[in-house]
């Protein structure tokens, strides 16, 4: 009997392929054309480009300066029409919708209630809404074919003070699919320790959290994401490199926090072209994501924001793949550590990596 072997690694196969995906913020990931439709509805009239087209073309641009303080003010336009209950909604069923289309079977998606309050809705409602939204599109999903478990998590702003309130919202809604906390914004000036009391409180309620660390800050931000918050991943985490030094033969020497970081298989929620657009990065082939994998990292694959970095997981995948050669198998296992690290139960992770992401790319591997 003959096999047919390997599909070609091409962007659409790439897209047949099961993802699982732990890093994506909702606002960083609106459609263009439902960006001008909403600031239609809404009165908000501040959008630099009046097209799908163009407007698509400056969030990206403006997006890619290599700075992470200049990329995070792209979000103004879209937390900006994302304030009343049919806003949150959209956004959200159009979320689970355009993941699902890319191939994408899990996904958390992260957002900051704090931000959507400046129409009057309730933190409590601002959640309600999105995830009614999720549940909308995943519906929507199943019926075109294309099946998502799709959660969400609860960001609190790290400049602001309002971290231990998102927490305890966290916490109010975890058996209604938000499954995890998480604090971003700029990392310089604001370490993750200011929290301490929101960490604190989701230990002593057994819940999960990730913290965004090591991205456009070094060493520092991820000891202390680590060792005084606790936190359950990295998000992003791609300065755990600087704690690695390659010698002239090639042979890697594992500083204490980086041999740290592995041996406690504490999860990477890398983004690489994200971190290109930063600067936290030269290139994606200059990314150490190849380095780490080598290493045995557990190392995941993510967008963080779609609509700025013009990306899908399909295309983050394939850039991968044309950086440092990967094969299905490396996708496979990729897809594995992130399933394996998701902030689901345990049961309902192995279901996924045995009846869906290990059949899926059985298939493709031939």
């Amino acid at each position: 009997m003959s096999y047919p072997g390997p599909s070609a690694l091409t962007e659409e196969n790439i897209r047949q392929a099961p993802k699982a995906l732990l890093h994506d913020h909702l606002d960083g990931g609106l459609r263009p054309s439902t960006v001008l439709e909403l600031a239609a509805d809404c009165g908000y009239d501040e959008l630099p480009a009046d097209n799908p087209v163009a407007l698509g073309t400056w969030f990206h641009e403006a997006a890619d300066s290599g700075s992470l303080e200049r990329y995070l003010e792209t979000f103004a336009h879209t937390v900006a029409v994302m304030q009343t209950p049919d806003g949150l909604s959209r956004v959200a069923r159009e979320c689970a919708e355009d993941l699902a289309a890319d191939g994408v079977v899990y996904a958390e998606v992260r957002f900051a209630p704090e931000q959507h309050l400046d129409a009057g809705l309730t933190l409590d409602e601002v959640v309600e809404h999105t995830l009614a939204g999720f549940e909308e599109g995943a519906d929507n999903a199943t019926a075109a074919g294309k099946p998502i478990r799709i959660v969400c998590l609860l960001t609190a702003m790290r400049h602001a003070a309002r971290s231990r309130e998102i927490a305890e919202l966290t916490v109010r809604f975890r058996d209604r699919g938000v499954v995890g906390f998480d604090i971003a914004g700029a990392e310089a000036g604001y370490p993750p320790s200011r929290h301490l009391d929101a960490f604190e409180y989701m230990r002593t309620q057994n819940a999960h959290f990730t913290i965004h660390a090591g991205e456009a800050f070094g060493l520092p931000s991820i000891h202390e994401a680590i060792a005084f918050c606790g936190t359950d991943r990295l998000g992003h985490g791609v300065r755990i490199a600087d704690d690695i030094v390659v010698g002239p033969d090639g042979t890697p020497t594992l500083g204490l926090l980086a041999n740290y970081v592995r041996d406690k298989r504490i999860p990477l929620e890398l983004c690489p072209s994200s971190n290109v657009q930063t600067g936290a990065v030269p290139s994606v082939a200059e990314h150490p994501f190849d380095l780490l994998a080598r290493l045995r990292f557990r190392v995941t694959v993510n967008t963080d924001n779609r609509l700025m970095g013009d990306t899908s997981m399909s295309a983050e995948m394939l850039a991968l793949v044309e950086a440092f050669g990967y094969g299905w198998s490396d996708l496979e296992r990729f897809t594995i550590n992130a399933m394996k690290s998701s902030f689901i139960s345990f049961p309902e992770r192995l279901q996924i990596i045995d009846d869906v992401i290990k059949p899926g790319f059985a298939v493709l591997l031939g």
